[in-house]
Formats: C-alpha cells, structure tokens, sequence
C-alpha cells in the first residue's frame, strides 16, 4: 500500500536518493528543501531534475511533490502537517560538516536542533493544537557516526554514551537524538535514529572526499590529505544508506538508535587511490595535519541494524568508487 512521506533535504545528496527509492515503489513524496548555499544550489536543482525525469522515464507510479521551504519556519510546518497526513517523516535537511560546524556553531544549533524540534512538534500535532485525529507519523531522524568522538569502543555500538562531541556539528546531532527520545517518552512517537557512516556515492557533495579528489583530479583545486591519509573511514554506499532509511520509515520500533555503515573500514589513502586507478590521473592532495575535531577512525558495528531493519549493505568499495566516477564523467565533467 502506497505510503505518504516527508523527506527533508530532499535536493541533497541522499534526500534525492531517498526521494527517488520512495517514488519508485510508488509512494507519495513530499519533499522539502531551502536549497541553501552551503554548495552550489544549482547542483541541488540538478537533483532535483534528475529525480523527475527518472520518474517520467520510468513511468513510477509515486507522487513527488517538491516545496522550497526552511525546517526552521514552523508556520509552513504546521501548514504541511495540516494539508498531509504522513505515515513517516524521514528528516534529512541539515547543515552538514564537522570542520565548518567550527566556524558558526550558531548557524549549525539553529538549524539543526530547532529544525529538528519544530518537525517533531509538527509529527506529534503540537504545531496545531492537537493531533486533529490524525495518526502520528514514524519519524527518522538522520544522524552522524561524528556522535561517537573519540570514543575507545571499537566497533562503534550504539549503546555507547556518546556524550563527548568533538564539534558543534557532532553535538547538534546528538542533542537532536535526545529530542527524538524526548518525544517518544512525552508521545508515544516511534523514533528511529540512524548514524550515518561515511557515505558516498553518485550525486555526493561537493565537500565530500571523493568528490574533492576527483575535482583536485580534474580542476587543480587545492584539497587537504588529512594524517597522510592514514584514516579509516566506513565508507558505505549511498544506496546501502538509502536501504536502511527505506526499512527504518516501515518499521515502528518506539525509540531506536541504528548505525548505518557497511562495517568493514577503509583507509583514506586507499580509497584515493582507488579513485585515481579509475580516473588514470594521480591526484596532487596537500598534507596536511588531522583536526583536533576529526578521529583517525570509524567502525560501524551493524549486527542491531541487520537484526531489526534486515540491514544487508551489498556495495563494496571499489563497486561504489565505480559507480560515483562514472556519474561524475556524466554530471560534472561532460556539463563543466
């Protein structure tokens, strides 16, 4: 039975993605977005079109309705809950970047705590008055394995306190989880919280590594090798990610906390290299020292995801490394 969704950051790198799985198995999407300038909106936009033309090609029976809009304006919130009644409410939209977070933690703690917050308000009908007999939608909330710091428990499980943030990025997010159990606790609200691992993929963003290597690649832009690229990364694949987010929206499990990450790290030195044995380039990185707001490693530990989603993350690196250079050739090289 068709479902109807919220995606917030629905133009971003996995809202589009996400937006797109949801059309195809004929959902109705309501996809919400401010297409900021944290990069290039424009890039946003071609996400956007990418999604419809898809959608028109493939004749997929889902409905996508896209509103430029802030998470942060809980006038037009209330108007969405009002106007829509969501079986899930899958919450993207944020501002993404541990080091950036640095420069305007101000910016960083509006957007995403009182984002956040006005959406969980608009879920459970406070934003109204009342849930007006509507049912009260599953939420997702999107967050960060940044979460974890520094932390000593390795693989990363979700138990762990966390509560040692290394950034106002890391610490938005985590301020944001304990809202969502808030929100549970106070009404009843099914609450799944997802760590994201390091995701890439076709469509990724312009600050991501794999990104910045193939533009350093190809453009010369300067890009710093963080630690000589001595770095474990959990490198997961978009469509692995946009997997666990699909199971997570069908599945009502009260409050929740999942990693989503495909458990088997990489070091960031490989992965470049990766990436120049597929672009026949070397790219030409800058040393530079790691950040007192970065770690030198990130494990997933998966087995609570696989066990309550069916979680099974089926792209290896070297597949995915493949798949994103060769839409970067389409997107970036052949339109630049």
């Amino acid at each position: 039975m068709a479902k109807t969704i919220l995606v917030t950051g629905a133009a971003g790198f996995i809202g589009s993605h996400t937006a797109e799985t949801l059309l195809r198995r004929g959902d109705c999407v309501v996809g919400l977005d401010n297409l900021n300038d944290y990069y290039d909106p424009a890039r946003k936009e071609a996400n956007l079109q990418e999604v419809k033309s898809l959608a028109q090609k493939e004749k997929w029976k889902g409905e996508f309705h896209f509103i430029k809009g802030d998470i942060r304006n809980r006038e037009l919130i209330r108007d969405l809950f009002a106007q829509y009644t969501f079986d899930g409410v899958i919450h993207l939209a944020a501002m993404a970047g541990v080091r950036v977070s640095i420069d305007d933690p101000g910016l960083y703690y509006d957007v995403n705590v009182n984002g956040t917050l006005a959406l969980l308000d608009g879920a459970v009908g406070r934003l109204n008055g009342g849930k007006a007999n509507r049912p009260t939608p599953i939420f997702v909330f999107a967050s960060t394995s940044s979460v974890y710091g520094n932390t000593k428990t390795v693989p990363f499980v979700p138990e762990d306190q966390c509560d040692r943030p290394l950034a106002p990025y890391a610490a938005s997010k985590r301020a944001s989880e304990l809202l969502g159990y808030t929100y549970h606790h106070l009404y009843k609200l099914d609450c799944t919280v997802l760590r994201f691992f390091t995701v890439y993929g076709p469509r990724g963003r312009p600050d991501m590594m794999a990104y910045k290597v193939l533009d350093n690649i190809f453009t010369g832009c300067e890009v710093p090798l963080y630690n000589n690229g001595n770095m474990h990364r959990d490198w997961t694949y978009v469509g692995d990610i946009v997997s666990g987010i699909v199971g997570a929206v069908d599945r009502p499990l009260g409050y929740e906390i999942l990693n989503l990450g495909r458990g088997e790290p990489v070091l960031l030195v490989d992965f470049v290299k990766g990436i120049e044995e597929l672009a026949g380039r070397k790219a030409h990185l800058v040393p530079a020292p790691m950040l007192d707001a970065d770690i030198a490693y990130t494990f997933a530990d998966i087995s609570k995801t696989r066990e309550l989603l069916g979680y099974a993350p089926r792209v290896s690196v070297p597949e995915g490394v493949a798949r994103f250079w060769e839409w970067y050739q389409k997107a970036i090289l052949k339109k630049g």
